[in-house]
Formats: C-alpha cells, structure tokens, sequence
C-alpha cells in the first residue's frame, strides 16, 4: 500500500550547546499547578487532583536564543492568554514509575509558554464541554531549545517570570509547584505509558491575562535564560 499524501515531518526542537535534536512525540499540559493560578482560576489548590491536558505536537512555535519568535494571534478569539511555564522533556520509557525515582526519566528542561484562547476554554467549561479547542490551536506552544540535565541540573527551585512590554506579570518560584516535577511524572506514568520525546509543560503562576498584536513577551527561568516572542 501506498501514502495518499506524504508523512508530515517530526517535530524537532534543537538542543542546546549541541547540533543534536529533541524529536518531539506527546506534549502534556498541567493546570492548575500554582496556588495563585489555581485561585484567579476559580478555584482551590488541590494536590488530590492533577489537571492536564495535551497539546498537538505541531502546536510548537520554536524561539532560538537571541531572536525573537512570532507569535500569530489567533483566529476565533478575542481573549488570549500568555501563560509561562518550566518545560521538561523526557528521555527514558516508563510506566507506574515511582516517585523517588522519576527524575531519572528527565533529559532536560526548556522554557515554554502555554498559550490560551481564554474565551473559548470559557465557554467551553460553560457548556460542560472539553477544553481543547482553548488549548490546541497553530503556535499555542512556543519552545525554547532544551537544556540537558547533565549541563543544568534539576530545575527543582530558581524564579519563573514573565513580561509584557517590559512590565513584569507574572513572577514565582519553581519551587512553588503544586505538583513538583518528580510527581507529576509519576502520576502520569499511571495513565499513559511516557516515552522519550514526551514534554511536559508543568503550570503558570498567577497573573496570567491578555495580549494583543504587537505586544512583546519576555519570559525566564532561573538557569534557563530567557526568550522573546511578539504578537503579530
């Protein structure tokens, strides 16, 4: 048998210092995982109950170091939220992976932005339907290039920020995390069976809210850097 139309090409994402490639399989997304957040959200910090979600591979918008990344606002919203957020990538295969040793699987960390058409989750949760189409849309998931475990070290606490035309909105420790690295991966090992290649984009802290075209974000991690991207 034969393709009817040619495979798309992997998602890739280059690795720091490195001309090596992260070849990009699941994306998983967690809500809900600062209090602040948890609380501007509606609701109460929870640690009985994960939130997450995923994110469609080609939903990566790439930000090399030193440019600026373009994100398109997007269509069928006026409503769209920059959410910052501490990526992981995974580098083993596991399941019902126990916690004490989950930071094992973890080849490296990036920084990402989760970003959100707020009116249609909205409405969505009104209606007591899925979320996804306030979630997975073109560029909703803009990357920075990953940094390996081996160079860095675990992101286990070091501050999270974020900007919008130079005015800071968003700022935490990642030490604040509802859901730490280690047990987040651990409990999704009990749904789906991680593989390499997963990434993990682990929550936002408070103080998310609108952009409009034009606005510029600049975003960091404490032994991350920092990346920028514009709304266009």
């Amino acid at each position: 048998m034969s393709e009817i139309f040619a495979a798309a090409a992997p998602v890739t994402v280059p690795i720091a210092h490195s001309n090596d490639c992260f070849a990009v399989r699941r994306i998983y997304c967690i809500g809900r995982n600062y209090v602040e957040h948890a609380r501007e959200m509606g609701g109460e910090p929870d640690h009985q109950s994960l939130v997450f979600f995923n994110k469609p591979t080609d939903a990566i918008l790439y930000v090399a170091p030193g440019m600026v990344g373009q994100f398109p606002y997007p269509p069928s919203s006026n409503n769209v939220h920059y959410e910052m957020e501490l990526v992981v990538a995974l580098g083993k295969r596991g399941r019902d992976i126990p916690v004490e040793r989950a930071l094992e699987y973890v080849f490296g960390y990036a920084l990402g932005l989760d970003m959100t058409r707020r009116d249609l989750q909205a409405e969505m949760k009104r209606q007591g339907y899925p979320w996804e189409i306030g979630k997975a849309f073109d560029h909703a998931a803009p990357l920075g290039p990953i940094h390996r475990v081996d160079e860095i070290g675990h992101c286990q606490q070091g501050a999270i920020w974020l900007k919008v035309n130079d005015v800071e909105k968003q700022r935490a420790d990642v030490s604040q995390l509802i859901w730490p690295v280690a047990q987040a991966i651990s409990y999704l090992s009990t749904l789906s069976e991680l593989v390499p290649g997963d990434l993990i984009y682990t929550g936002t802290p408070g103080g998310v809210g609108p952009i409009v075209k034009g606005d510029l974000m600049i975003g960091g991690i404490e032994g991350l850097g920092e990346f920028a991207v514009k709304v266009t």
